[in-house]
């Protein structure tokens, strides 16, 4: 059964681009752990590292947006998840008041001439794991900043920690753009994945590194820097949705039609409710628990369908499922984490 198209150009591409390339070589890329240069070029050639900024995305809604990185997660993870992480840089360069930084380097992140990543979750707990002190060249880091994806492939990270200085009034983070290469102060920790092994996920550790002025894009009070966190939750929760959607198709293929209706029924609620989260944030962490349900459920039923040769090396449903296990997690909080505790302990 072919997928629905949208109405704008972008959209059509990107269902294209999944099934035409992406898909195709997913389980290579599963089984090897790289993804093809080509993956990269392509995204960049057809417009998608600028889908973030303003002058590119023109006419392309939240909803096209949300369109996009569906089918393309449900084309191939490792590719998606890594790209992903390039638009919150671009937003950010965006939005800088660093007219300097905004110049030399929006242009190249939105024609994917340069690429990035971000790397955030070091400033979000409390206590954090990345901290920032004020020096007169800028900010000197330390600490680490976990899972971060992308390494050997991007330019640069986009990279937050929180303010030591700032923590007794209730906490400011520090962004920064940063060369994403290892050093004398910046040393990397390779991690094994379940899957998506090609977004080249590392552990970074800070050891007195210095974030110079020029490179600063802002800070933001804590509350406030959280609060934007929503929207990006939101956009994380299509990695599940393309997930599942690429299942429930496999299953439809498979003739299972009953099972593909009942679970895209159920993927079109989680759809409504998460859109819901970005007027109620504190609706967000259940409506990604159960995004990531359906994942994990319309992988689990693809195994099924399939049958004993599901549990094979390089064969589509085993993969998919590895692959809602890691949208249990991933860009995960602790909320939604106790809500799909929840969910699935029902």
């Amino acid at each position: 059964m072919a997928e629905a198209r949208g109405d704008h150009p972008i959209i059509d591409q990107a269902h294209r681009i999944a099934d035409e390339v992406l898909f195709p070589a997913a389980n290579e890329v599963d089984q090897t752990g790289v993804v093809p240069p080509e993956h990269w070029d392509l995204l960049a050639r057809e417009g998608f590292y600028g889908l973030a900024g303003s002058t590119t995305a023109s006419g392309l809604d939240f909803a096209g947006i949300a369109e996009v990185l569906e089918a393309l997660a449900g084309g191939c993870l490792s590719t998606t998840f890594t790209w992903m992480q390039h638009n919150g840089a671009v937003m950010s360069v965006q939005a800088t008041d660093n007219a300097p930084l905004r110049e030399e380097y929006l242009d190249g992140l939105v024609a994917g001439s340069v690429r990035a990543g971000v790397a955030f979750a070091g400033a979000l707990p409390t206590p954090p794991r990345l901290w920032a002190t004020k020096v007169p060249e800028g900010y000197v880091l330390d600490g680490e900043a976990p899972f971060v994806s992308g390494w050997g492939v991007v330019d640069v990270l986009q990279v937050s920690a929180r303010d030591r200085a700032a923590e007794a009034e209730g906490g400011v983070i520090v962004s920064g753009l940063i060369d994403a290469r290892a050093g004398e102060h910046l040393s990397v920790d390779e991690l094994r994945l379940v899957a998506g092994q090609g977004t080249n996920t590392v552990g970074l550790h800070f050891d007195a590194y210095l974030l110079p002025t020029e490179r600063i894009t802002g800070s933001a009070p804590l509350g406030r820097f959280q609060a934007l966190q929503s929207f990006g939750s939101r956009l994380n929760g299509c990695v599940a949705c393309g997930i599942a959607r690429r299942a429930i198709r496999l299953l439809d293929e498979r003739g299972r039609t009953e099972a593909a209706r009942s679970l895209r029924g159920q993927l079109e609620r989680v759809r409504s409710d998460l859109d819901r989260g970005l007027v109620d944030a504190t609706t967000l962490p259940a409506s990604r628990a159960a995004a990531a349900d359906v994942a994990l459920r319309a992988a689990g039923a693809l195994v099924a369908a399939t049958g004993s040769s599901a549990v094979l090396a390089g064969q589509t449903a085993q993969r998919l499922l590895r692959e809602a296990c890691f949208a249990l997690v991933a860009a995960s909080r602790p909320d939604m984490r106790s809500e799909l505790e929840s969910l699935l302990a029902r």
